[in-house]
């Protein structure tokens, strides 16, 4: 018997049927070669499962089990224990009470571990039992990024014998590691893009995830032209311009996944600011049933995809999803009977048996020219990335009434607002009036964590800016936890309109009606506007009223309206 009464490790998993005696024999001959723990050998090895194991240390040994997923940490108690400790020994602080800090652990048993925390932080030490994954991701959720670039400049400083400005970036490991790690972070947190933002005395890192920024860390400014110099060299920049902004593509593999990132350097005052966009070469493109409409848009939207001609627009701001929806409908409407052309800036997801096409600006190839060389290709479905100028949306225009579906996206608040726009370009009405089959607006909320997801009543705020809308639903809000980064979010949801073109809106083009206008024409016909269908997200319990507010202000609402001039409407 083990100290205490309890059963050796490898003894209670034979008994308990979690392991076979050849296993553990085999577990322990491996032990003995390589001198790790035998919970090492037995999950490297892969004979038990790491349930097995927590439940042996709560079972046998006594220590309490706990799911860190839903735990809220606080910055500052992780931070008791040193960081190069923590990941050392798979560890993480929880909570202080008195002078006893308690912490979780993957190995309850590791009497070292606990020595080296008892004198790093002068505490006394109690122990709880998690896994390594919830772990792991805990501390680096908190040390986002491997200790920060000072430690490397310090190894790199006694390898070189100089400053980190002195070595030439394209041989500068601790900066390659760096950046990787940043980009990983980034990844790893589900982040859109990646913030370097110099200020007059620091390096200030930040991630947008689900839509927002949040600070990942702070370096010293002296370290900001090695990071700009190594992103430049991935994104084959010129290194020595920095007084002009400029634009570059990179690829990298990140975790096992090869990711696309999209390099913008801008100068600023205290040096060049640096973004990445980062994109997921392999993620699984949604259905257009996926994409969270209501029934009634979602037919309208498939109704309109499926004619032989004419123009379908998503409209909204930059990342809201418009090329997500776009590449729903290729995909919904690609068949081996229909030969589908695209032009893109990038070309962000390669879809099967699709010809797509990446505009190139500095050989001469733009949206309008791409256009008119794709006519001769024999379309039957053409998707433009963006309708930037006049000339593209003439061509766009004028490919719908000769026969071709155009599939495109234009940067308008809402779905109306893209007609009048359209004839701002210069296009004539009567033209745009026989084209236009539809818009979709949209916009992107965030998805409440399903972890810590708990009922709520509706904020009395919220009730008075949304009225009698929020008054019915199961609300719910998130209370934050470790796998939401504590926001309380995790994920984000489309919210749509969709914009029939009737009859009726058709007449409000020719007269270049406002875009106001053509909103009460679109309502009275049953559009559900994106407040709307925000709403009802809320009240099912996907998003929170709070991100309904944020998302859909006044601006982008159908005007105030007599509400007896509306159709009853249904999701």
């Amino acid at each position: 018997m083990a100290p205490g009464g309890r059963k050796p490790l490898g003894q209670s998993l034979v008994e308990q049927g979690h392991l076979s005696r050849e296993g553990l024999t085999r577990a322990l001959e491996e032990q003995r070669r390589t001198g790790q723990a035998l919970r090492e050998v037995l999950l490297r090895l892969e004979l038990v499962s790491e349930d097995a194991i927590l439940d042996y240390y709560e079972e046998q040994v006594g220590v309490p089990r706990m799911d860190l997923t839903t735990y809220v940490l606080e910055p500052e108690i992780v931070r008791i224990v040193p960081e190069r400790i923590a990941r050392q020994f798979k560890l993480v602080p929880l909570f202080k009470i008195g002078n006893t800090l308690t912490i979780a652990m993957v190995d309850p048993l590791d009497i070292v571990a606990l020595d080296e925390v008892k004198l790093a932080t002068g505490h006394e030490v109690d122990v709880v039992v998690s896994s390594e994954s919830q772990i792991r991701d805990a501390v680096d959720r908190h040390h986002p990024l491997g200790g920060g670039l000072e430690q490397l400049v310090r190894e790199q400083g006694q390898r070189h014998g100089g400053l980190l400005e002195e070595v030439r970036a394209e041989e500068d490991g601790p900066v390659i590691r760096f950046v990787n790690a940043a980009v990983q972070q980034a990844v790893r947190e589900g982040a859109s893009d990646l913030h370097f933002e110099p200020d007059e005395s620091n390096l200030r890192i930040r991630f947008r995830v689900d839509g927002v920024l949040r600070e990942a860390s702070i370096q010293s400014k002296s370290v900001h032209a090695s990071v700009v110099s190594r992103v430049k060299i991935m994104a084959q920049l010129d290194i020595a311009e920095r007084r002009l902004p400029q634009d570059g593509r990179a690829r990298l593999d990140v975790l096992g996944k090869e990711y696309d990132l999209r390099v913008s350097t801008f100068p600023t005052i205290h040096g060049e600011n640096v973004v990445l966009r980062i994109l997921d070469k392999s993620s699984a493109l949604l259905g257009t049933s996926e994409l969270g409409l209501a029934p009634g848009p979602l037919a309208s939207l498939e109704q309109m995809i499926e004619r032989p001609n004419g123009i379908v627009l998503v409209t909204g701001p930059t990342g809201s999803g418009k090329t997500t929806t776009l590449y729903s409908c290729i995909g919904k409407i690609n068949t081996v009977q229909r030969n589908i052309v695209t032009l893109e800036d990038p070309v962000e997801y390669h879809l099967p048996s699709i010809r797509q096409t990446q505009v190139d600006p500095d050989a001469g190839l733009s949206f309008a020219r791409g256009l008119r060389a794709l006519l001769r290709q024999d379309p039957d479905v053409i998707m433009v990335g963006e309708i930037r100028d006049g000339e593209t949306a003439e061509i766009a225009v004028r490919s719908a009434l000769t026969g071709h579906l155009v599939l495109s996206t234009l940067h308008t608040n809402d779905a109306a607002g893209a007609l009048p726009r359209l004839i701002d370009m210069k296009i004539e009405p009567f033209l745009l009036s026989s084209a236009m089959l539809g818009v979709v607006g949209q916009r992107l909320v965030r998805r409440v964590c399903e972890k810590c997801k708990q009922p709520s009543d509706p904020p009395q705020d919220a009730l008075a800016e949304l009225g009698a809308g929020a008054t019915r639903g199961r609300f719910v809000t998130g209370a934050g936890c470790l796998a939401c980064g504590q926001t309380g979010y995790r994920g984000r949801v489309g919210i749509f309109e969709v914009l029939v073109v009737s009859d009726e809106i058709r007449d409000l083009i020719v007269s270049r009606a406002s875009t106001e206008e053509i909103t009460r024409a679109a309502r009275r016909a049953g559009m559900l506007s994106m407040r709307d269908d925000a709403l009802r997200k809320a009240a099912e319990g996907v998003t929170t009223l709070q991100e309904v507010i944020r998302v859909t202000r006044k601006n982008i609402d159908a005007p105030d309206e007599d509400p007896a001039t509306l159709p009853v409407r249904s999701s």
